[in-house]
């Protein structure tokens, strides 16, 4: 008999502690959040009308301690995102028009923007309209506030989860297992073998295990049907 093994943590089931638990993301994030608002605010301090430390930054740190292995947490999409999107509701921004058209194009802009330059980060969608509804402040500062706060926090928060994801056993930037080399085989995939190379993996997925299991058994169909 088959040893049944664990259901999968996904994002909206995760164990308490451990490698992948919950735990490890509070405190990442707390300390993420912690580290890139302390220095920020040092950094900013002599401009006390710009914000030191951006909402978004508080999205962006669930996606990077929580889930390192999404493609949405990763260097590039949060770096990249958040850098585009600013750029979107300053443009959306600058081309006037009401408050609620402003926003609509800043925030479609963005996404078709982070789209093409493959580095969607939703979190980013915050930043474009932070630039777009932009406080008197930041639509002073103009150009600066690419540089400062948003980039000095894009980058802070970065360094804080490639060091604590790496300390606490995670890859980040996240690599992909490496698919292992198999004879011709049809055949079919119980659940439980999913179950088992997802406890080997010890990683949490942005995915449901349900919708894998959907996924291998269309791909198990499109072979059977190949190969008949």
């Amino acid at each position: 008999m088959t040893k049944p093994h664990p259901t999968a943590a996904t994002p909206v089931k995760m164990p308490v502690i451990g490698r992948i638990g919950w735990l490890r993301g509070v405190l990442g994030a707390a300390l993420g959040i912690l580290l890139t608002g302390l220095v920020s605010w040092l950094a900013l301090r002599g401009d006390p009308a710009l914000p030191w430390l951006l909402a978004p930054m508080g999205a962006s740190a669930v996606l990077i301690f929580v889930l390192p292995a999404s493609p949405l947490s990763q260097p590039w999409p949060v770096l990249g995102g958040h850098l585009i999107a600013a750029l979107a509701g300053m443009l959306a921004h600058a081309a006037g028009g009401a408050p609620w058209l402003t926003a609509a194009l800043a925030v479609g802009g963005a996404i078709a923007a982070m789209s093409l330059a493959r580095c969607l980060h939703p979190p980013a969608g915050g930043t474009a309209l932070i630039t777009a509804l932009a406080s008197p402040a930041i639509a002073a500062a103009g150009w600066q506030f690419l540089a400062a706060p948003l980039a000095l926090n894009v980058v802070l928060m970065l360094a804080c989860g490639i060091v604590w994801n790496r300390a606490t056993g995670h890859s980040y930037p996240h690599h992909a297992q490496p698919a292992p080399a198999m004879p011709s085989w049809i055949g079919h995939i119980e659940d439980e073998d999913l179950d088992a190379v997802l406890e080997e993996w010890d990683e949490v997925l942005d995915v449901s295990r349900e919708d894998l299991l959907a996924l291998l058994h269309a791909v198990e169909a499109k072979v059977r049907a190949r190969t008949r």
